[in-house]
């Protein structure tokens, strides 16, 4: 284990004590759920990169809406099956 000694300003540190977020069990919880947004959204950086080497055309905002409307209309299909 490791013991971390940080700085907080008064009122941040009152107010995320009162909610429960100073436990070491919470700030745990919030340091890994920290760390998976940053490997994920490194994972699509990535992926923006191969795809722009790729020499793939970037889509509109209407055909990114149009493709996120049909694999939800798609999924809502096979949740009814």
């Amino acid at each position: 284990m490791t013991t971390l000694q940080i700085e907080l300003p008064d009122g941040t540190a009152q107010a995320a004590q009162a909610a429960g977020l100073l436990t070491p069990q919470a700030l745990d919880r919030l340091l890994n759920e920290a760390l998976r947004k940053r490997e994920a959204a490194n994972a699509l950086l990535s992926i923006a990169d191969r795809v722009g080497a790729a020499g793939i055309p970037e889509m509109s905002m209407q055909e990114v809406d149009a493709e996120v409307k049909a694999a939800r209309a798609e999924r809502g299909s096979l949740n009814q099956s």
